[in-house]
């Protein structure tokens, strides 16, 4: 009888050890981005791992094996739902596609925050954490253009965007570009519609440096005369610029971008790149760790910017060569504020 009492004292004793471990770990909140390898999305799991660690809960982060890799976020939502998470923090890489899963997430009571990438409706997730990705794109567009002076009438423009379904970050960061640049816009959702015959032509370079070069090399075969080249981040914006490099190019074409990571801002610095639009990957991530916090504490869902359907994390165009009505941070600045 006694040995009998021990064994349910002991069974007893660990399972309160389990239930004050599991309360010590905390809300669980799941961070999904589309790779784990880009620097902007290392910086955006750094910001979330402290916030979740300073509130005591649990981060569970997944990352599609390559941007794009839609099956793998989905698959990674359901583990979310699946494991009781009270929240899942994405950056999509197919925005319209992942909308089902998304709502099977919020149907089980999971805030679902996109972040960076606005998904397609942008109402689909519970909120939205990003950059003005437009005005990313409008102001490297109005810098170029004013940079370039009258000789922007005559421009010959490529565009390196990110993949072939078009998510709404490369919509936008490419459509905001144009119209900075002057360039009267088509469908305002759709990438490569317009009709100016500055438009050489644009290509995907999946957001890395070797599909930068790919893309680059394509366009200057349709025309070697590019010389203003708008691409979705700066890795590409790096492929870019090897490639022109290969032909002597490099000093004569005006290369513009978005994301002010540390090796990014550095390009400025070295002239690879003239100017960048800079997010703030961490302060995304950390906000959207807080906002799960209070979802699991209080039920209460974040608010968006004013005016704006999300809520706006900031960005700064990033040159140290400023034009006339272009609001910019210099280099300097923007290396104390670089990410990765």
């Amino acid at each position: 009888m006694m040995k009998h009492l021990l064994k349910i004292g002991a069974s007893a004793v660990a399972l309160t050890m389990a239930a004050a471990s599991a309360q010590a770990a905390g809300e669980t909140v799941c961070l999904i981005t589309k790779t784990d390898t880009n620097p902007f999305f290392v910086k955006m799991k750094e910001g979330a791992t402290a916030k979740a660690e300073e509130l005591g809960m649990t981060l569970k982060a997944f990352a599609g094996k390559i941007d794009g890799d839609h099956e793998t976020q989905v698959q990674a939502i359901e583990t979310c739902i699946l494991d009781g998470a009270k929240g899942i923090l994405l950056t999509a890489s197919d925005t319209s596609s992942i909308v089902p899963a998304v709502q099977q997430a919020r149907d089980a009571g999971l805030l679902v925050i996109a972040l960076d990438t606005p998904l397609s409706p942008i109402d689909a997730a519970d909120a939205t954490f990003a950059t003005d990705n437009y005005k990313a794109g409008l102001l490297i567009g109005q810098w170029a253009k004013a940079k370039m002076g009258d000789a922007a009438a005559d421009a010959k423009i490529a565009t390196l965007d990110l993949n072939v379904s078009q998510p709404t970050v490369d919509v936008l960061r490419n459509q905001g570009f144009l119209d900075g640049f002057g360039v009267d816009l088509a469908d305002p959702n759709v990438i490569g519609d317009e009709t100016d015959e500055r438009l050489v032509g644009s290509d995907v370079t999946d957001g890395n440096e070797e599909g930068g070069r790919r893309a680059m090399e394509n366009l200057l075969a349709k025309d070697p005369t590019i010389n203003v080249v708008h691409t979705i981040n700066e890795p590409a914006a790096a492929g870019a610029y090897e490639a022109l490099k290969s032909i002597g190019r490099e000093n004569d074409v005006l290369i513009v971008s978005v994301d002010g990571g540390c090796p990014g801002v550095q390009n400025v610095q070295a002239g690879v790149i003239g100017a960048t639009s800079q997010q703030y990957p961490l302060l995304m991530a950390s906000l959207g760790v807080e906002a799960v916090k209070k979802w699991a504490d209080e039920g209460v869902k974040p608010e968006n910017t004013p005016g704006k359907d999300f809520y706006d994390t900031g960005v700064a165009l990033i040159t140290d060569q400023p034009v006339d009505g272009v609001d910019s941070i210099s280099v300097e600045k923007g290396l104390e504020l670089c990410w990765g």
